[in-house]
């Protein structure tokens, strides 16, 4: 499997890819080694991730360097991720004890005890995604490990060398190979290690693939967790520091270069600001430095899939097409590798694909409204419902608003953000099940009810 840089095209590493067979053995050994893993103080097994933290932390420049030539995130962005990462293993490892404690919830004297108990739930496939791999890897497989399960865990394609560095880590902080094991490869190694019979399937990616795994693991009765897309909006108000905010979203449209699952990606706003939010808005986009991702000052870096430079084109066309107006950007740019120039639409309405599909990349669409109401309309105008948030001085309003929005996650004067003492979580299209905060330690356990009575 050949790994290209997307900023030049270069090859950056030919790595071997399993195979079906190979993933059945990984499995085998995941299922083998699991027992004694449960079995394990639950002391020694944080010791484990507090060293696998700690060696991260150490190591975080030629990681970050790795990442960015895999998959295109601006160098400075890279170590933004790393250096944000020990504060959510730190989560997990404050709370894991305490959602494993054993719960008595209900005791008479000389009577029945009713006590609840959690085991893990076993081997765990984890298909991971490549816009934030440590993050959205270290999601699951921390939480997953610390309570006692195995990991049969797969990076994406556009991650893999960061993923084999995560297994290496891994390892050389205590957790047995065979206990956690990575496999390598595109979308059929994913596909075999879903076969797998595992006890449950954690995924992060598209709607799509979603969906078919969906479909192929209804009929076991296994857990499953999907992570997927978003088509987040926001709504400015009437109130607002119009230049404050225009900051805030352009940074929340733009980071990583849009490939974000919390991205800002369709804006509406109070028509009383819209040209002022607008002509601020493009601003600040045009300041972002577009360029080689490995030199500091850039800001928006390559798409790590070069195939998504299609999808904004055909965007880009549609939006046009039905009467909307592109004020910067609009087209790929003129240089070597997968770069496409920040964009931003302006009236734009729910017709357009802009506004719609997922794009995933850094283009965003605004469109002006007259009330709330027609805010509240218009968000709640898709098929995801993974964020939403409102920009106003009025935090009143600002929840009232939100509160009829059908999103896992909402922001007030705040967006593209993620807490490990908030729940992830996506509605619709976005997904099922929850990762962070005590939701995201519970998902890898199964309660067992005892009833107990004195012999």
């Amino acid at each position: 499997m050949k790994i290209l840089n997307p900023a030049t095209l270069a090859l950056v590493a030919d790595v071997a890819e399993d195979t079906p067979a190979s993933v059945a053995a990984a499995y085998e050994r995941a299922r083998r080694a699991q027992p004694a893993w449960a079995s394990t103080p639950l002391e020694t097994r944080l010791a484990a991730i507090t060293r696998f933290r700690d060696l991260v932390t150490e190591r975080k420049d030629e990681l970050a360097l790795t990442l960015t030539r895999e998959m295109g995130k601006p160098i400075t962005q890279s170590h933004n991720e790393l250096a944000a990462l020990p504060a959510r293993i730190d989560f997990f490892l404050t709370h894991t004890a305490g959602v494993l404690d054993e719960e008595t919830v209900h005791t008479q004297p000389n009577a029945l005890a009713e006590v609840i108990t959690h085991e893990p739930l076993g081997v765990i496939a984890n298909v991971s995604a490549w816009n934030y791999p440590w993050f959205v890897g270290s999601n699951v497989f921390v939480p997953a490990l610390l309570t006692g399960n195995a990991v049969l865990y797969k990076p994406s394609e556009h991650a893999t060398l960061t993923g084999r560095r995560i297994a290496e880590l891994l390892h050389l902080a205590g957790v047995p190979e065979d206990v956690f094991v990575a496999v390598v490869g595109g979308g059929a190694i994913g596909a075999a290690v879903v076969e797998q019979p595992v006890d449950g399937v954690f995924f992060t990616g598209s709607y799509a693939t979603g969906r078919r795994i969906a479909e192929r693991v209804a009929l076991r009765m296994i857990r499953l967790q999907l992570e997927l897309g978003g088509k987040d909006p926001t709504y400015v108000t009437d109130d607002v520091d119009v230049r404050g905010a225009a900051e805030s979203l352009a940074d929340g449209a733009m980071y990583n270069g849009g490939q974000s699952c919390c991205s800002v990606e369709r804006i509406y706003v109070h028509e009383a600001v819209a040209d002022a939010f607008v002509d601020a808005f493009v601003d600040v986009v045009k300041g972002f430095k577009l360029g080689d991702p490995e030199d500091r000052a850039t800001y928006i870096g390559p798409l790590a899939r070069r195939e998504q430079l299609d999808v904004l084109d055909a965007q880009v066309a549609d939006a046009l097409a039905k009467g909307a107006r592109v004020l910067t950007g609009g087209q790929r740019a003129a240089r070597p590798g997968a770069y496409f120039e920040p964009t931003v639409i302006a009236a734009a309405t729910n017709a357009m694909r802009v506004m719609r599909d997922e794009s995933f990349g850094p283009i965003i669409g605004i469109a002006s409204v007259k009330s709330d109401d027609e805010a509240i309309e218009r968000m709640n105008d898709t098929e995801y419902g993974l964020t939403a948030g409102v920009y106003s001085r009025d935090n009143g309003r600002a929840a009232r608003v939100l509160s009829h929005v059908n999103a896992g996650t909402v922001y007030i004067n705040a967006c593209d953000r993620v807490s490990p003492r908030l729940p992830w979580t996506g509605r619709k299209h976005s997904g099922m099940g929850s990762t962070l905060s005590t939701y995201g330690i519970r998902a890898f356990l199964q309660p067992k009810a005892w009833h107990k009575k004195a012999g």
